[in-house]
This record gives structure tokens, C-alpha cells and sequence, in this order.
């Protein structure tokens, strides 16, 4: 007597559409691309969201929110999973290395992809490694002076550490950031010397920027950072956006006060291994876009300061690119250099 196979039944429903399509066919399309045949059960199993930057700040907090959403669009948990350090290289090589099955992604700005690289080696290949799942937000990037610097604006701090009167420590996120350029930028045209103090991310130096360990820093926007400009603890003295802020109408930007190329903002987004199957991609950008659009998370963006970046994944990695080549110049230009 004849034993019947006990086919589970994906693999029962992945049978069936090998015989409608024919054997040769079938043969030629599983072969080419093996995990084609998994978007159809896809997801399956937990979902692992790394956020490359530690708990507390801006991208860990927006993470978050927008796993707990997109757990039930997708009908499995999505963890999320701090992974910081090396101004987020280190979360985003895990994802570079992780298998291209859709079970591993990261949020991140794009520096990592774009900036960091040109000033250390990176482990990855931004362009070729990595591949862009949805934009999730843009956020701008405030300078802050704390209780250690004198009472003044931006120039008049500059020329006090320019005349040796008072010396200025600027903390930001890490070396290779955004932040980092911002300094860098600003301490080339403004022929000052300012002393670098990089963190891990945005967390630590927010606390330690309301102790006053240092005299300015430059961070992301943020709702924790707001309540401390309203406590008093922190004075905005400018912004890194292409206009001013609506909660901060009398803060300029970095460019009407003269420092253009330091006038950045941050770029969030998840990414994913390259290889990662198309149809697990194209499943993640639609959730990933319909999560951002809902009520809950467009007040989560605006608490946090931030705005939902509307783009496709394919106009993402565009900018990516453009970006790199961009961040190229700057560095080379402005000569910054890793700390």
C-alpha cells in the first residue's frame, strides 16, 4: 500500500501553482529566483525592525510606533530591536548582512549610506549592499545652546571662541552624522575652532546637553527636546531646514544666517538587504506608506517634530544616491574628517 505524502499546506497551494504553470516552466521560475515563491506566505514568522541609533531619541521612538502599526497590517509581531553605534553603520550593516527574505530590516537616516562612508570605511557597500524599502520621515536639525554658553546668538558665540574668550564644545549623534557636518561646515566658514564631542545617538546627549557638559549641541527635533527649549534648560539658536519652523518661528535657519552648506535635515527610512525579494519589498512600501498615513502616526510625526516624507521606495534610492555624491563634495570641500 501506497503511502500518501503529508504536504503541509503551503506547500500543497505551492504544488498546485507548479502544475498550473506547467513542469518546464515551473522549473525555470523556481529556479531563478527561489524566493519568489515566499512573498505568497510572506510574512510568516516575526519581523525584526532594528533601529540603528539607541533608545530614547527621535528614530527609536517614531520605530516603535510605527511597528506596534505595522504588526497589524501584517499580522505577525514586528520587533523591534536596538542596534546602535557608529552613527548608525552598525545597525545597518546587520540589516546589509541579514538574509534577503523580508524578516530583517532597519531604520535609519540615510547618513550611514551617504555621509559616513566618505569618512571611514564602512563595512557594507551603501549603494550595492542595501537596498530602499519606504521613506518614513524628514526631520530638521535644531542647534541648541546650553546653560555653559553666554547669553548671545549664533555669530556672537562664534566670535567669542574666534577672540579665545570663550571656548565652544558642540556635541552631536557621532562622527560621520549630520550634526557633524553642521559643525564642521559652520567652524570652516566661520573660522572658529570648535571642539567636536560625538556621541552614539541622540539619547545621552540631550541629557547631557540639559546638565551642561558642553555648549552647544545639534540634534533632531523632538518632543523631549521641545519641552526642554520650553523648560528653559536648552536655547535654540538655529535650525537645519528649508524653512523655519512652525513651533520655532523666531529661530532662522542655518542658511539666512550664512552657513548654506550647513543647513541640513535629516532623512529617515527603512532599508533592507539587497536580493530582498520584490514582492516582499513592494508588500512592505504599501504597509509601511498606509501605516504613515493614518491619524495615530501623523500625530506621532508632528509630536516628534518630524514630516512624513513622501516619496516611492524607487525615488528613495534616487536620493540616495544623489545624496552620496552630494555628501561627497561637502566632506571634500569643507575637509571634515572622522574624529
Amino acid at each position: 500500500m501506497r503511502t500518501r505524502p503529508n504536504f503541509s499546506p503551503s506547500r500543497r497551494r505551492a504544488l498546485l501553482a507548479l502544475a498550473a504553470l506547467g513542469a518546464p516552466a515551473a522549473l525555470t521560475w523556481a529556479q531563478a529566483d527561489p524566493a519568489a515563491a515566499a512573498p505568497a506566505y510572506w510574512p510568516s514568522k516575526p519581523v525584526k525592525l532594528l533601529v540603528a541609533y539607541p533608545p530614547g531619541g527621535v528614530s527609536d521612538t517614531v520605530g516603535r510606533a510605527l511597528a506596534e502599526r505595522l504588526a497589524t497590517r501584517l499580522g505577525v509581531p514586528v520587533v523591534v530591536e536596538n542596534k546602535a553605534g557608529a552613527s548608525g553603520m552598525i545597525g545597518v550593516d546587520a540589516a546589509a548582512k541579514a538574509p534577503p527574505d523580508g524578516y530583517t530590516l532597519v531604520l535609519a537616516a540615510t547618513s550611514p549610506l551617504t555621509l559616513s562612508p566618505q569618512l571611514v570605511k564602512a563595512p557594507y557597500d551603501p549603494l550595492k549592499d542595501l537596498v530602499a524599502v519606504a521613506p518614513v520621515m524628514t526631520s530638521p536639525v535644531l542647534l541648541l545652546a546650553t546653560s555653559a554658553a553666554p547669553e548671545g546668538d549664533l555669530k556672537t558665540l562664534l566670535a567669542r571662541a574666534r577672540d579665545g574668550r570663550q571656548p565652544l564644545r558642540w556635541a552631536t549623534s557621532g562622527s560621520g552624522s549630520v550634526g557633524h557636518v553642521m559643525l564642521e561646515s559652520v567652524k570652516a566658514a566661520a573660522k572658529t575652532e570648535i571642539v567636536h564631542v560625538p556621541y552614539k545617538g541622540g539619547g545621552q546627549p540631550l541629557q547631557d546637553a540639559v546638565a551642561g557638559h558642553f555648549e552647544l549641541l545639534s540634534t533632531n527635533a523632538a518632543s523631549a527636546v521641545t519641552q526642554q527649549i520650553k523648560a528653559g534648560k536648552l536655547r535654540p539658536l538655529a535650525v537645519g531646514a528649508p524653512e523655519r519652523l512652525a513651533h520655532f518661528p523666531q529661530v532662522p535657519t542655518l542658511a539666512e544666517l550664512g552657513f548654506p552648506a550647513a543647513n541640513l535635515a535629516s532623512t529617515f527610512a527603512v532599508f533592507g538587504p539587497a536580493g530582498l525579494s520584490p514582492s516582499a519589498q513592494s508588500r512592505l512600501e504599501m504597509e509601511i506608506h498606509w501605516v504613515l498615513a493614518g491619524p495615530q502616526m501623523r500625530e506621532r510625526l508632528a509630536a516628534a517634530e518630524t514630516v512624513m516624507l513622501r516619496l516611492s521606495a524607487a525615488q528613495l534610492q534616487a536620493q540616495v544616491v544623489q545624496e552620496a555624491e552630494l555628501m561627497a563634495r561637502v566632506v571634500r570641500e569643507a575637509r571634515i574628517k572622522a574624529d
